[in-house]
């Protein structure tokens, strides 16, 4: 039921998300904050025996005139959705609000994300190599200021989008350590980096002139710039098979006898 309403609301909101800035995303995650703080609020708000439409009045009459128009959204597409645990809506909550710090540095194309990432990485390495750090970063006395101050230094070349995420990790890491959390959020930008990987199999290798062809092909298709990642299989016998991410087009030999085997023994 979680994994269905989620994903569900993304594919409702994926225009919206891919227009919403920054703002939105700290917006969510100041929301998340507020869900967390309050089990009889979550409970509410989850509750299966309202109403969807009570339950999202709910979350606008709390939010409603405290954020935008687009955080209000996403708020209430959320909470009219049904969720197995009361945890499960803040988690989704925290998945989009993320989602939109990755659209916006998604703007630079693959580079973006693989800055992102990178920066994310570094800053889990830094930390995880570090007792001292990890222990300042985990002190329940020590103030959220503190903390983002010590975050910062450890990214000096952290953008906007990177800060956002390092700073959310350091002073909200919910019940997490901070690397714990800068961990799921790079799986999280690994899974959308690879709408920008094409990963073509072929049955030999391709000729450069071929490749350039290829690549201009795929990028008309797909509507955006392509890394290709190129693997040759001699099983496939000749044609080529493409996916980008769920999306899979397939012509190659193998495949195609295979489609015979089936319809002949059917």
């Amino acid at each position: 039921m979680t994994t269905e309403s989620l994903a569900s609301v993304q594919k409702e909101l994926a225009s919206t998300l891919a227009q919403a800035d920054l703002e939105v995303a700290r917006e969510l995650f100041a929301a998340l904050d507020v869900l967390d703080s309050s089990a009889g609020l979550r409970r509410s708000l989850t509750d299966p025996s309202r109403e969807a439409q009570d339950r999202a009045a709910m979350a606008r009459s709390l939010f409603g005139g405290k954020v935008n128009s687009t955080t209000a959204e996403v708020l209430t597409a959320l909470v009219s959705r049904r969720w197995s645990k009361e945890r499960d809506l803040g988690d989704a909550v925290e998945v989009l609000a993320v989602a939109v710090v990755v659209v916006q540095a998604e703007r630079e194309g693959l580079a973006g994300l693989e800055k992102l990432e990178t920066v994310l990485l570094d800053f889990r390495r830094t930390v995880s190599s570090s007792h001292e750090v990890q222990r300042a970063l985990t002190d329940p006395q020590a103030k959220p200021e503190a903390k983002q101050k010590l975050g910062a230094a450890l990214s000096p070349s952290a953008s906007a989008e990177a800060r956002l995420l390092i700073d959310r990790a350091v002073t909200s890491p919910r019940g997490l350590r901070p690397a714990q959390l800068v961990k799921r959020f790079t799986e999280q930008i690994a899974a959308r980096q690879q709408r920008w990987i094409a990963l073509v199999t072929v049955a030999k290798e391709l000729d450069p002139s071929y490749m350039e062809r290829l690549r201009a092909s795929l990028d008309r298709y797909f509507g955006r710039e392509l890394k290709l990642d190129v693997v040759v299989d001699p099983a496939v016998v000749g044609g080529i098979r493409v996916q980008v991410g769920d999306e899979v087009v397939d012509s190659t030999v193998a495949t195609k006898l295979n489609d015979l085997d089936r319809r002949l023994a059917s």
